[in-house]
């Protein structure tokens, strides 16, 4: 009789798979970590940067706190720092996806992903203001006398805008996460020919 090779057999086979996509799996997860790791290191510059911006000269003096929406932009960084850094934590443990983290993480990524938007967006309109200047509303071009100031919240800004790049990307990873999880199967009612998609886990 011939010698049956133990590495054909379905039970190799099977074992082999699950190696495989376990491997798929731990991959899947570093580079999520990774990439909630980056906006992260981008709040921060863009924290840092907005936190020391003042200057002082003969015209007078002007911090990011005399200006809400860089205020905003300050505790919006802050607040999606904090954020990519516990669901980096959460992501990177090897635990099995659930509905509620699913939803959790869709949820949530959709809504700093507006926040940060948000404060990049009205951040350049005050820029714009201070360069370009508007009589309409006696704002003068504050920028000619601070240019430094408007600089270094023009580099702050602009990072950002890479924070909202990066929070685009994970809110469509989650989207992923959460509706690749469902079917929808349709069910059709007799004698109305009605036919409606229904969802479920």
């Amino acid at each position: 009789m011939e010698k049956r090779d133990k590495g054909s057999s379905p039970m190799a086979m099977m074992g082999s798979g699950g190696d495989e996509n376990e491997d798929v799996k731990t991959t899947m997860r570093t580079a999520e970590t990774l990439l909630r790791l980056v906006p992260m290191a981008l709040c921060v510059s863009a924290l840092v940067v907005m936190l020391k911006n003042s200057q002082t000269n003969d015209f007078g003096s002007l911090s990011y706190s005399d200006l809400g929406a860089f205020r905003y932009l300050v505790n919006a960084n802050g607040i999606c720092a904090g954020y990519s850094l516990l669901s980096a934590v959460i992501v990177a443990m090897p635990r099995p996806s659930t509905m509620p983290r699913a939803w959790t993480f869709f949820l949530l990524d959709q809504v700093l992903t507006y926040v940060i938007l948000t404060a990049g967006t009205v951040s350049t309109e005050v820029l714009y203001l201070a360069s370009k200047g508007d009589t309409t509303i006696t704002w003068s071009e504050a920028c000619v006398s601070f240019g430094g100031f408007c600089h270094r919240a023009l580099i702050s800004t602009v990072i950002t805008f890479a924070v909202v790049i990066c929070y685009a990307v994970l809110s469509l990873l989650s989207s992923y996460n959460l509706f690749s999880k469902y079917d929808s199967p349709v069910l059709t009612y007799p004698g109305k020919g009605i036919e409606i998609a229904t969802f479920h886990g």
